[in-house]
C-alpha cells in the first residue's frame, strides 16, 4: 500500500510537469471562455468533486480516539497558521528588497497561509474543533495580500461554503451510508482527487500563457526554489527542538507528528482556493509557482528524512522502556 501511495505521489508530480507544459503548447483549450469553459467545471465542479471526495474518505469515525491529543492537535494549529505565516510576512519585508519576482513572493506568503495536508492532519484539525483551514487560510490571505485579491470578502466566503464546505458535508453524510462499501473497495479516493487538481493546474497556466504581458524569469524561480527547501529544513529543526526539550510534554511518536504536520501544507486545499480567492487575476499563476514547487519539496525531503526520523524514535522510545522503574 505504502508503495502504491508513494508512486502515485511520483506519478502526480510528473503530472504537474506535463499539465503545465500542456497549457504552455496549448493555452487556448483552457482559458476563460475556451473549450473547457473553467470559469464553471473548475471553479465549481472540479473543485466540488475534489472535497466531495474528500468527504467521502475521511474517517471521521476516527476522532474520539484523537481526542486525547489536545495539546499536541493546538500546538500543530498554531504552528501551522499563525506562526509560519507570521514569520514568513517578515522574512518577505527583507525579501522586498531583492530583485525577486514580486508575485512570486506573495506566492511564497500563500504557501505560508495554507492548513496542512487533509489526508494527513484531518483527525488533528477536527479534534480542535473543525477545519479551521477553510475559514482561516481565506481570512489570512486577505490579511497579508490586502487588494491583490479581485474578489469580494462575502463572494470569496459564500463561493467557498458552496464549493469546499457543501460538498465536504455531503460526502461525509453518504459515507455514512455506504462506509462498508468503501472499506471492501477501498476506491481509489487519492487517484481521483490528483486528476481533478491537474485539470486546476493546467487551466490556471492556460490563463498565464496566453496573456503575453507576464514573464517569469529564471534568477528568481530558481531562489524561490532555494527559499522553500531552507524555509522546510529550518521549521522542520524549529519543531524538533522544541518539542524535544525535556519540559515539553511530547512522547517521540508527538514529535514526529509535530515535525510532519507543522511544516506540510496542503496543495488539495490551496489551489482551488487560490482560484476562488484570486479569479480572475493576471498573476494567479505565478502566485500558485510556490505553492507547486513546495508540495513536491515536501514529499522528498520526507522521503529522505523519514528512516532518520525512525530510527530516532525507536531508539527514543527503548530508552524510555529502559528507564521506566520495574514494579
Amino acid at each position: 500500500m505504502r508503495l502504491l501511495e508513494r508512486m502515485r505521489k511520483e506519478w502526480f508530480m510528473i503530472g504537474i510537469v506535463l499539465a503545465i507544459a500542456g497549457a504552455k503548447l496549448e493555452p487556448s483549450i483552457g482559458v476563460n471562455g475556451g473549450p473547457l469553459k473553467p470559469e464553471i467545471t473548475v471553479s465549481y465542479i472540479a473543485v466540488a468533486t475534489i472535497f466531495f471526495n474528500s468527504g467521502l474518505s475521511l474517517k471521521t469515525e476516527e476522532l474520539t480516539s484523537a481526542l486525547v491529543h489536545i495539546k499536541l492537535h493546538l500546538f500543530i494549529q498554531i504552528f501551522t497558521l499563525a506562526f509560519f505565516p507570521a514569520t514568513i510576512w517578515l522574512f518577505l519585508q527583507l525579501l522586498s528588497i531583492t530583485p525577486i519576482n514580486e508575485w512570486l513572493l506573495k506566492g511564497l506568503q500563500t504557501v505560508g497561509c495554507m492548513p496542512p495536508p487533509v489526508s494527513s492532519a484531518v483527525i488533528l484539525t477536527k479534534a480542535v474543533g473543525g477545519n479551521e483551514g477553510i475559514v482561516i487560510t481565506p481570512m489570512l490571505l486577505l490579511l497579508f495580500l490586502g487588494s491583490s485579491s479581485s474578489v469580494p470578502f462575502t463572494s470569496i466566503f459564500s463561493q467557498l461554503f458552496m464549493t469546499v464546505v457543501v460538498p465536504l458535508i455531503i460526502g461525509q453524510i453518504v459515507r455514512r451510508y455506504i462506509k462498508d462499501w468503501l472499506e471492501r473497495k477501498k476506491p481509489p479516493f487519492g487517484a481521483i482527487s490528483s486528476s481533478v487538481l491537474l485539470m486546476i493546474i493546467y487551466t490556471t497556466f492556460c490563463d498565464t500563457f496566453s496573456n503575453p504581458n507576464i514573464d517569469l524569469d529564471k534568477f528568481s524561480l530558481i531562489l524561490i526554489l532555494f527559499i522553500i527547501f531552507s524555509i522546510q529544513l529550518s521549521f522542520m529543526l524549529l519543531t524538533f527542538l522544541f518539542s524535544t526539550r525535556n519540559n515539553s510534554g511530547f512522547t517521540p511518536a508527538d514529535t514526529v507528528a509535530i515535525i510532519f504536520c507543522s511544516t506540510h501544507k496542503s496543495l488539495t486545499l490551496g489551489i482551488p482556493m487560490l482560484k476562488i480567492v484570486f479569479a480572475g487575476h493576471e498573476h494567479l499563476s505565478l502566485i500558485s509557482v510556490p505553492l507547486l514547487i513546495y508540495h513536491p519539496v515536501q514529499i522528498l525531503l520526507g522521503s529522505v528524512l523519514v528512516p532518520t526520523i525512525k530510527s530516532w524514535m525507536v531508539s527514543r522510545q527503548k530508552g524510555v522502556k529502559l528507564t521506566r522503574p520495574t514494579v
